[in-house]
């Protein structure tokens, strides 16, 4: 019998909306950065952090849909896409796979964007504002697409076979690396070592923490890219893992110091979903709860170490990102399951696995090391990348923003321009000097 030509690829409904929900899913995790974050930090720089989460929807929303989406995922080149889809131009409401080309752009804006979101935790309470969405902007061109492109786009990491479902290289083993070369060249905090740092509202770290859990599922799940079987292994194993690592993640902390903190358990909780995230559709769900369970003791250790050093990592995103995704990847290797998606790894036979998520490993961090200092240094040049001592003091709300996120008494600080209206000179003066004695 002579069979029919196949036609056209056609889109599911199905998986149009599972996709539709995981973009926004995927969106939500930007926010809940910043409460994560911004929660973190001392109060006289809580929305100067929030900011810098929300700040990168413009700056990495734009730079991807003008040039990113094209370097990551147009054309069949090795290393890089070619110019097909700049300005989006050829992409439009035709099926890529079984949804519209235009919806996948989307979702992969949305990692664009949370990706390069991740840096900002290790250069809070001291980088200019305007600096930070200049460097976010290049890198997601020149550092995310690139990763991107040879993961998932075709490149020649994908042709060789490592294993990254949802982002664990290309996410957050990238952004731990820039986050650490970020936090090197800007340098440490004015009173970083001097007196103590702590976080000004636990309750918005752990909102964050809920937050990226609930947007994760988008994350991960919707990496299968339709509504089907490897779509929900995804789902559950993203249920599973962070709950491992939070059992472990607690017993660590209290063989340590006797007690189980509120900002420990949203830390584990954050771990566990990056160290699931190379997996998610490769592991079956107790393969899922092992991956967890190893994966909290790396990233605790790195915490830990890592307060004893002089490297000013403010919210330790190279500990959490950074060493959580190399783990995930490496272990990726180790207990990825032919039965459940992609190949075996060492634990079923073929411990050639492990070696390959080794050399997407150490291509990351090289690729993203390098690139982002370089990238660093030349935004440098033109704009001063550190904000003064005395901004520090008073908070970079007031200096990058002229906005306060709390108020004293019955108002907020008064602002003055001393630039345009030189008869309140004193007046400003006055004010910012009570200001400062009160933040310094």
């Amino acid at each position: 019998m002579i069979q029919a030509a196949a036609g056209p690829p056609a889109i599911v409904p199905a998986d149009t909306v599972w996709i539709l929900v995981s973009t926004a899913l995927v969106l939500l995790m930007t926010p809940a950065a910043a409460f994560f974050y911004g929660g973190l930090v001392r109060a006289k720089n809580a929305l100067n952090t929030m900011m810098m989460c929300l700040g990168a929807f413009g700056a990495v929303g734009v730079t991807w849909a003008v040039a990113g989406y094209s370097v990551a995922f147009s054309g069949s080149g090795r290393f890089l896409g070619d110019t097909g889809f700049l300005f989006l131009h050829g992409v439009g409401l035709e099926a890529r796979g079984s949804i519209p080309h235009l919806l996948f752009m989307a979702y992969q804006c949305t990692f664009a964007v949370v990706t390069a979101v991740l840096i900002a935790g290790a250069v809070v309470e001291r980088m200019r504002y305007g600096a930070y969405l200049v460097f976010i902007s290049l890198w997601s061109l020149v550092v995310y697409a690139p990763l991107a492109h040879w993961v998932w786009g075709g490149g020649w990491l994908a042709t060789l076979g490592v294993l990254d479902f949802a982002g664990g290289t290309v996410v957050h083993v990238n952004a731990g690396v820039a986050a650490a070369v970020a936090a090197l060249v800007v340098g440490r905090r004015k009173d970083y070592g001097r007196q103590a740092v702590l976080p000004h509202n636990v309750p918005f770290v752990m909102l964050g923490a809920g937050l990226l859990y609930f947007g994760w599922f988008g994350f991960n799940g919707g990496s299968a890219l339709a509504a089907n079987g490897s779509a929900v292994q995804a789902f559950v194993t993203t249920l599973l893992a962070p709950m491992a690592t939070l059992l472990v993640w607690m017993a660590l902390d209290a063989m340590r110091t006797r007690r189980a903190t509120a900002v420990g358990a949203a830390t584990a909780i954050v771990v566990g979903l990056v160290v699931i995230t190379p997996a998610a559709g490769y592991v079956s769900p107790m393969g899922a709860l092992a991956l967890g369970a190893l994966g909290a003791i790396p990233s605790y250790c790195a915490i830990v170490l890592r307060a004893r050093t002089r490297l000013d990592d403010s919210l330790d995103v190279l500990a959490g990102h950074g060493i959580g995704g190399i783990t995930g990847a490496l272990l990726t290797g180790v207990f990825a399951d032919a039965r459940w998606g992609g190949v075996n790894g060492l634990l079923h036979g073929r411990p050639v696995q492990l070696g390959l998520q080794a050399i997407g490993v150490l291509v990351a961090i090289a690729y993203s090391g390098v690139m982002s200092l370089v990238l660093l240094r030349l935004v440098g040049l033109f704009i001063p990348l550190r904000v003064a001592d005395r901004g520090q003091g008073v908070g970079l709300d007031i200096t990058e923003h002229g906005e306060e996120a709390y108020t004293n008494g019955e108002g907020a600080l008064l602002l003055l321009d001393r630039r345009t209206d030189p008869a309140r000179r004193s007046a400003f003066a006055t004010t910012t000097t009570d200001s400062t004695r009160e933040r310094a």
